[in-house]
C-alpha cells in the first residue's frame, strides 16, 4: 500500500465512522465529517497532506503526495 492510499482509505474510515457515530449516538459527531471534508479540500488547495504519521510507518510515495 502506497501513501495515496492510506490517506484515502484514513479519510474515508474517518467519515463514515462520524457518519455512523452521529446516527447512532450524537449528532454533534458529524463535526468530525466536516473536519476531515476541509482537510481534503485544504490538501487539495495546498499541495499540504498531513501524513507524516503515515510516512513514519514506512510508506511510499505515490503520484499525489510526495
Amino acid at each position: 500500500m502506497n501513501l495515496d492510499k492510506a490517506v484515502m482509505l484514513f479519510a474515508a474510515f474517518v467519515v463514515l465512522t462520524s457518519l455512523a457515530l452521529a446516527h447512532w449516538v450524537h449528532p454533534a459527531w458529524i463535526w468530525l465529517t466536516v473536519f476531515a471534508g476541509a482537510n481534503l479540500a485544504q490538501a487539495s488547495v495546498t499541495g499540504f497532506c498531513p501524513a507524516i504519521a503515515f510516512r513514519r510507518l514506512g510508506l511510499r510515495p505515490g503520484q499525489a503526495f510526495r
